[in-house]
């Protein structure tokens, strides 16, 4: 057994919350969703038809967000292109599907980033995207990590008899030992604010269309 079937011996973490939160048209910014459907809680901030968005119940830092397909792929390299061996009808909806999902993520990330932004009042953050067990990948299904980085998780460092101000107290990106369990009572506080600025985001880019 590895050590990801160890930690989640239980079906898709992931898929369980992609069932739990259908999309509900025509918004793909949900206005009150229920964080008990799903047990550990989940903070949802984005359903999409294609991908959903929450609050990571670990976080790094406070907003640490998640972006995730809808459905399930394992890794990055699972969104293929129809495969020359298999040009049926099935693989080719199959790849219609990966490429569509590709997009959906493009697309969201910079739409969720701005928002992370709005309400934390970051200027720096990480998008980070691990792929298998070995690269620190522990939900076996493609997912995204917006980590906002807040100018007090800085400090002073001397280097060549000059100061740095942009070292982070601790570069470690993943594992337990940096991370503490979500609050649920901030949390729910904190994902009306990120969905809120989602939704100004999107008015604002159809604004920008026309």
């Amino acid at each position: 057994m590895s050590a990801v079937d160890e930690l989640y011996p239980m079906p898709c973490a992931f898929c369980r919350i992609s069932s739990a939160y259908p999309h509900e048209p025509p918004s793909n910014v949900p206005v009150s969703p229920d964080p008990e459907r799903v047990d550990p809680q989940c903070h949802l901030i984005l359903s999409t038809p294609l991908v959903l968005a929450f609050l990571d119940i670990m976080p790094i830092s406070p907003g640490h967000i998640l972006l995730t397909t809808r459905k399930h792929y394992r890794t990055l390299g699972d969104l293929r292109p129809v495969s020359k061996s298999d040009d049926t009808w099935t693989a080719r909806r199959a790849a219609e599907e990966a490429r569509d999902a590709s997009r959906a993520l493009g697309e969201w990330l910079p739409i969720v980033s701005r928002a992370l932004c709005k309400v934390t009042g970051i200027e720096d953050w990480n998008v980070v995207q691990n792929n298998g067990e070995r690269a620190a990948q522990v939900v076996p299904h493609i997912h995204f990590h917006l980590i906002p980085r807040y100018q007090e998780g800085r400090q002073e460092t001397q280097r060549n008899g000059r100061t740095d101000w942009g070292t982070l107290k601790s570069w470690k990106m993943f594992g337990r030992g940096s991370r503490e369990d979500l609050d649920d009572d901030e949390a729910k506080v904190l994902a009306k604010k990120l969905r809120d600025a989602i939704r100004e985001e999107v008015e604002d880019t159809d604004k920008a269309k026309l």
